[in-house]
């Protein structure tokens, strides 16, 4: 006889959620994503060689600091990445793929930064977590994103705008505009060149 109660027992419906759960947290594993990040770490003047290996687009000169923290999306995750001529990605980004994220040519990216293009709506008390949304972000020619800002899901960042640091852009950012604060709001309008 056992010492567990029934009542301890995991009912068949709580064990097919636990595997549903596994199963999806096998699945986001991607291989060919941990082997670049891994070796952009430990060979940083192979990086943007790796990330075009690992089927990410990314223009000429282009640097990138350390290698970006790739989340999100569905299989393959390429061509939802792409990083346009004379940009400059600096270390510890986060870049959550589930949608298409483009940087034009002289995007510049602070340490720490998060682009993100998936987010949930608000559900009921109950479950806060609503329904999965995504939407694409862009980030226009020679804009500046401020270290450990965070763009959300949707956002389009306008040619030479600028993200203060930390700021939390929820909206759309006008061309040669500066931003900061939470929820991002403008600060100042910059002449265009």
């Amino acid at each position: 006889m056992s010492d567990v109660p029934a009542s301890a027992s995991p009912s068949p419906g709580l064990a097919r959620k636990v595997l549903q759960a596994l199963r999806g947290e096998v699945e986001q594993l991607r291989p060919r994503v941990v082997l670049v990040s891994f070796l952009g770490a430990v060979l940083p003047g192979a990086r943007v060689g790796l990330l075009r290996l690992a089927g990410f687009s990314i223009g000429e000169g282009t640097q990138v600091d350390g290698m970006p923290r790739l989340t999100g999306g569905e299989l393959p995750l390429g061509p939802n990445l792409v990083v346009g001529r004379d940009c400059h990605l600096e270390a510890e980004l986060t870049l959550e793929l589930g949608e298409r994220l483009t940087l034009h040519d002289g995007v510049r990216v602070g340490r720490r930064a998060m682009i993100l293009t998936t987010s949930h709506e608000l559900g009921p008390r109950e479950h806060r977590a609503g329904p999965i949304t995504r939407a694409p972000v862009t980030i226009e020619r020679g804009a500046v994103l401020g270290a450990r800002c965070i763009v959300l899901p949707g956002v389009t960042v306008g040619e030479g705008a600028v993200v203060e640091p930390g700021a939390v852009v929820n909206k759309s950012v006008a061309a040669h505009t500066r931003v900061a604060g939470t929820p991002a709001r403008p600060v100042l309008k910059r002449p265009s060149p």
